[in-house]
């Protein structure tokens, strides 16, 4: 007898797995507002934007003359990145095992695929990052200790305020040992600690200096140097995702059940400005 198994219904579970597990990629860090329908991988996201419009003086029973004409540009997310996982469960097996081999295997397929978009994800943010928003750099990376942690986000805060950035829902993603250090400073535990009765966002570990604080250990980094500790807001940046194809079937010289799913995303950085990166190393 083969696994229960309808594929629509899965497939849903599986998405809901991924939007728990994602840091990078929740909708608190990156936007899904041009994710739609995606229904073949290579498949385009076309977003289109306004320029700013021009303010004049006004002078009492003057002309304000002929209206402005408003330039478009348009920026293209490609849907281009397709993962799969392709896993056999014997009957043998499957009998004998006392929890359900299909939902711990469906769970760490889905934590497997979290990894993959989000390092994709954090690693078009930090490419993206202007030169004026960085703090420190590859050359020479800054060293954060618990004195002065605090104060590099404080920093960061400042440089997304300089680019106009919306002081409401502010993130900013920390590896563990940077979050170590800010459980060492007094600022961070009197006011880093979120309400209890507040739904906590994926990897979420509190607030400081206008952020809520995200930890994980998707952070870009080189051999566990030069760690790019991202903040910004989540207009930054856009994701768009889709379990393409979820299947189940009997290998035909087996005894047994296999399933193969394809997830399709993409993302994209459309506004830059909203970024900030401090580039550091363990202290």
């Amino acid at each position: 007898m083969s696994l229960t198994f309808i594929p629509t219904v899965w497939a849903a579970r599986l998405l809901s797995a991924l939007d728990k597990e994602l840091v990078y990629g929740q909708t608190n860090v990156s936007n899904r507002d041009y994710e739609g329908d995606i229904r073949l991988a290579g498949n385009t996201v076309k977003i289109a934007s306004i320029g700013d419009v021009t303010i004049g003086d006004y002078e009492k029973d003057t002309p304000i003359g002929d209206p402005e004409t408003l330039t478009d540009s348009d920026q293209t997310m490609a849907i281009n990145q397709q993962k799969y996982f392709h896993f056999y469960v014997d009957s043998i097996d499957r009998a004998q095992s006392i929890v359900n081999v299909l939902d711990e295997a469906m769970r760490r397929s889905a934590w497997k695929l979290r990894d993959a978009a989000d390092a994709y994800i954090s690693g078009l943010m930090d490419a993206a990052v202007p030169g004026g928003n960085q703090i420190g750099s590859l050359v020479t990376p800054k060293e954060p200790t618990a004195d002065d942690a605090y104060e590099y986000l404080v920093d960061l805060g400042v440089l997304l305020d300089e680019s106009n950035t919306p002081l409401d829902g502010r993130f900013c993603v920390v590896p563990a040992w940077f979050h170590g250090l800010l459980l060492k400073d007094d600022r961070f535990i009197n006011a880093g600690t979120l309400r209890s009765d507040r739904a906590l966002a994926n990897g979420a570990v509190g607030e400081a200096a206008g952020f809520t604080i995200l930890k994980s250990n998707s952070v870009p980094n080189t051999a566990g140097e030069k760690y790019r500790i991202i903040a910004g807001h989540r207009i930054a940046t856009t994701y768009a995702e889709q379990i393409l194809d979820l299947q189940t079937y009997q290998p035909e010289q087996l005894f047994g059940d296999a399933i193969k799913g394809l997830h399709v995303y993409g993302a994209k950085v459309v506004r830059p400005s909203a970024l900030a990166c401090l580039i550091a190393d363990k202290s």
